[in-house]
This record gives C-alpha cells, structure tokens and sequence, in this order.
C-alpha cells in the first residue's frame, strides 16, 4: 500500500516497465547508497522568466512591488527601471537591485528583499506511478514529499523506493534511491530533500509475485522484501483443506531466460515475478 494513501492514499508506458537504464541514465553503484546531494538543505533557487516576484525595499513602502520576470530577464524597479534578474538567486537578484539604486544616485545604502510569489520556470517531473504525472512548480521550500502528494500520491501499485533523478555537472543524469519508509530518521527524510528546476522524480512499480493452486486467494500480490513462501502462502489466505504445505512448486526465469520449475522450500526466499504453486496433499 502506497504510504502517501496511508497518511490520508505516463512518460509512456514504456517509462513504467522498462529499468532506469535503458533510457541512457547513470547509475553509479555509490549513487544508490549515498544521500541525495545537499539533502535537508534548501536548493540555490533560480527566477526566471515568467516568474512572478516582490521586491520590498527597507523603509521605503512606496517601493513595494510585485512585478513580472519578462522575456528578456528584466524586472520593473521603480526609480531604477529594467533590472535584469533571470537566473539569479532571490539574494542575488537583490543585490543586483541595490546595485542599480545605487548607481543611480537613489539611495545610498538601499537594502532590497526579494520573494519568489509564483514560480512558473522551476518545474520537476513526476513520473510513474503516481495519480497524476506530469510538471509541477516548485520553490525553494518545496520537499518531494509535497511534490509527490501535488501529483496526487503514489499508486497502490507504486515501489517503496522512489528515485529521484537530477542531471550533474558532466551532464550525465544520475538517480539517487529514497525510500518512501524511512520518515523517522531526519537525515534521509522524504520531506527534508530538496530540490532543483532540472530534476525528475520517478515512481517505480512494485515488484510481484504470483500464487495459485490450493491456497484461499490464489493471486498476484506485492512482493515486500525479504518475503519467503510461507509469508506468500499467509498472504494469499492460507493452504485450503485439500492443500500441502509440503508441496510446493516455484516458476522463476533462469539465468539465460529460461523458465526453471523446482520445489519450493518454505523459508525460500521469494524473487521478483515468481509463480508459486501450492499443490493438493497426497494423502
């Protein structure tokens, strides 16, 4: 069960079955252990254009604006006129303010905020299995879980271990994992990674298994890790009457693709697409 729907519960289809790397990502195997970079820390957020922002400057309310980044990067400053701000932070985009109201002859020592009031050119995708994929604004406050929950949730169907995927410094894109279960421990919180305009996050599908024969609900379930055969008959509601727990048979592909038939042991552990069979007692 997905855990955005127990706190309150695409790309193509391709996207969702194919692994990460055969659409060219990197996937460095220290990348999978590693934290997200800078996590817990907010992102240098960028303005750009089409964003909307407001400058504030100190005891000077006449001068309050909430004013449009315009195609060519400017802002509208009273006194100064166009100042250009796309692709500077809000503190960078301030600075740049003073500047001009300096420079100008206006003020002195001006000391100028900024806030970003509506971001329209940081975006992040969400893909996979979630309720609604696609491009969501973000700021310099937004977590992936806020991200997660504006895309509508993770999916029943979804994987505890969501990727996030953001583009390096060599331009090569590396996926970084965080797992959806691990909400207690601060420094690998959903909710404490940040985020940047560039990055994508993607929900994987869960891995299953599937069971039949003699058991009460022979189906296709979530496979949770570390499960065994015996945890998957109790999933699947128990050996019926005529069942053996003793006579078990597991499917799996083998090394070469091939479909390999053996009897299951009990304490087995199950592998990602099994097909478990519960066979009927002898006796």
């Amino acid at each position: 069960m997905s855990l955005f729907c127990r706190a309150g519960r695409g790309f193509l289809a391709l996207v969702l079955a194919a692994p990460l790397a055969s659409f060219g990502f990197t996937t460095p195997a220290q990348a999978q252990a590693q934290d997200v970079p800078d996590a817990g820390q907010p992102p240098l957020m960028q303005i750009g254009v089409g964003d909307t922002i407001t400058i504030v400057v100190y005891d000077q309310p006449d001068m309050t604006a909430t004013v449009y980044v315009s195609d060519d990067g400017t802002v509208p400053v009273a006194l100064a006129g166009p100042v250009h701000v796309a692709g500077l932070s809000p503190a960078g985009a301030s600075q740049a303010i003073e500047k001009a109201l300096r420079d100008g002859n206006f003020f002195k020592k001006p000391h100028v905020t900024i806030t970003v009031a509506q971001s329209r050119s940081q975006r992040v995708s969400v893909l996979g299995e979630v309720g609604s994929p696609g491009r969501y604004p973000i700021d310099s406050r937004t977590t992936i879980f806020d991200l997660l929950a504006q895309a509508g949730g993770a999916k029943d169907t979804a994987a505890n271990t969501i990727y996030l995927l953001r583009t390096g410094k060599d331009g090569t894109t590396v996926r970084y994992p965080i797992d959806l279960r691990v909400m207690g421990d601060n420094s690998k919180s959903i909710a404490s990674q940040s985020l940047q305009g560039s990055d994508s996050i993607f929900v994987p599908k869960a891995e299953e298994f599937f069971i039949y024969g003699e058991v009460s609900q022979p189906n296709k379930y979530r496979l949770e890790p570390g499960m065994t055969i015996v945890q998957a008959i109790i999933r699947a509601g128990g050996v019926t009457a005529r069942g053996s727990r003793n006579r078990v048979e597991i499917k799996r592909k083998g090394p070469k693709g091939e479909e390999v038939v053996s009897k299951g042991k009990l304490d087995e552990v199950i592998q990602p697409n099994d097909v478990i069979r519960v066979k009927e007692s002898i006796f």
